[in-house]
């Protein structure tokens, strides 16, 4: 093939935005032709690659768009660290079967212990399926719906932030202490996710003590915990701080004197 053939394919490409096509062509061309394949063969095989490689585009730009404060994978998790971590129903829940049945996973445990670590990977290997995922802490959720709901546009801010995507993670539940309207704006968020799409959870604190989270409103928590929970896998994770852990290897912090 010419040079100048080439550019003339490359300028066609260009013009129907087949971004793979171009750079492969001569390798796919090749070696369609010295297996004697078929031009229908050739032209499958390079649409197979202009199709992976706008896969793997999308999967890039839904784990640079989720708002993951870090990429965390399964692999780097320490079950051993933190011992209410079951590491068998992890690794059930990483085939992702619950986010398509539009179910739930909340995570219970205290700081440290790796909660976070957890939703990030699982929320990482949803985004490399392809889907839309959206990570956030409860105390950003509430200040963005709270100025959504000064400003009149509430409804439209619950679809973009809610509604839009497949996986919703909303960490560090309790760390913030809502108050009434706080609270009930939080509650707008899990009744429209009930059963139309999944979630993940996580919270340093018991359902029993959620209410303290919830401005003390114990009906509406009530409800919320109650939808939660309908379909829905619960784990509480022990043990101590990954955090403190990683400065005691490093020296940073002496070890603990006496027992």
């Amino acid at each position: 093939m010419s040079e100048l053939q080439h550019a003339r394919i490359a300028e066609l490409c260009s013009e129907l935005h087949l971004a793979a096509v171009p750079d492969p062509y001569l390798a796919t061309a090749q070696a369609a032709a010295a297996r004697d394949a078929s031009f229908s063969d050739f032209l499958e095989d390079t649409l197979k690659g202009e199709r992976e490689t706008r896969r793997a585009r999308a999967r890039e730009m839904f784990a640079r768009t989720a708002g993951f404060p870090a990429i965390k994978t399964l692999d780097g998790y320490d079950f051993g660290f933190a011992t209410g971590a079951p590491r068998q129903h992890i690794t059930e829940l990483a085939s992702l079967a619950f986010v398509e049945r539009a179910e739930n996973f909340v995570m219970l445990g205290p700081s440290g212990v790796g909660n976070t670590h957890l939703a990030i990977a699982l929320g990482y290997l949803a985004t490399q399926r392809g889907w839309k995922v959206r990570f956030t802490t409860a105390a950003d959720l509430v200040l963005l719906l709270e100025a959504a709901q000064r400003q009149g546009r509430l409804k439209k801010v619950l679809h973009r932030a809610v509604n839009t995507y497949r996986l919703l993670i909303i960490d560090e539940i309790g760390y913030l202490l809502m108050g009434r309207e706080q609270a009930n704006l939080f509650f707008q968020v899990v009744s429209k996710r009930y059963e139309r799409g999944a979630m993940i959870l996580t919270s340093n604190l018991t359902f029993g003590s959620w209410d303290q989270a919830f401005a003390g409103e114990a009906v509406l928590t009530a409800a919320m915990l109650d939808r939660l929970q309908h379909h829905a896998t619960v784990v509480q994770i022990s043990g101590g701080s990954y955090r403190l852990k990683d400065k005691r290897r490093a020296g940073v912090m002496g070890k603990r004197q006496g027992g």
